[in-house]
């Protein structure tokens, strides 16, 4: 039986309401159920990028300790933040913000850091992926036209790469593609297979 046979055996649950994420992890073939319980998004001050997406990402699974007691259930959830020097762009709350954050990206290089958190029973495992994305000069209108017609205020550093602004702006990116998306579909896919040892 080859592993992704194996997986039906298991109750699968993303732990995460993001359309770009349930695309991937299907189109990755993984069986999976959506879940979402309400975690807060708050961490310490000061907290380095790397730790603040896999502190978040954990909270989220550590949400499912009552699932996880039964043997057969997989818990996964992520946490993307896009980082500027020191500064972490979150999801924009309002019009003002998405033009700050575009206009912090314009000409620049950013990178983008995916916190993965998988809990099967009392196993927890964690990991980060990074990405670096350059993207070219943009003009005014250019991100007028995108706050207006994609409304990102969903996805961290007002941005998806698989939108229009994704198409015509990244000059450069070195890394997972899938991570900036919002889950590094292909790693995730055999630590699954290293936790379910399988």
């Amino acid at each position: 039986m080859q592993f992704l046979e194996k997986l039906q055996q298991f109750n699968i649950i993303l732990a995460s309401q993001s359309p770009r994420r349930k695309e991937l992890l299907g189109a990755a073939g993984v069986p999976f159920t959506v879940g979402v319980k309400t975690v807060s998004e708050d961490f310490p001050p000061l907290m380095p990028p790397t730790e603040v997406a896999m502190f978040l990402s954990k909270k989220k699974v550590m949400a499912f300790s009552k699932e996880l007691t039964h043997e057969k259930t997989v818990v996964i959830a992520a946490d993307t933040v896009v980082t500027i020097g020191n500064e972490i762009l979150n999801k924009p709350s309002n019009k003002k913000e998405a033009e700050y954050m575009l206009r912090r990206l314009s000409d620049n290089q950013h990178q983008v850091i995916t916190g993965v958190c998988m809990a099967h029973g009392e196993t927890v495992n964690l990991f980060v992926e990074k990405t670096s994305v350059w993207l070219r000069k943009l003009d005014d209108w250019e991100i007028e036209h995108y706050i207006k017609n994609y409304m990102p205020f969903d996805k961290a550093g007002a941005y998806g790469i698989q939108e229009w602004i994704g198409l015509v702006a990244i000059s450069r990116i070195e890394g997972s593609y899938s991570n900036v998306v919002g889950l590094p579909v292909e790693i995730v896919y055999s630590e699954l297979k290293r936790l379910l040892k399988l």
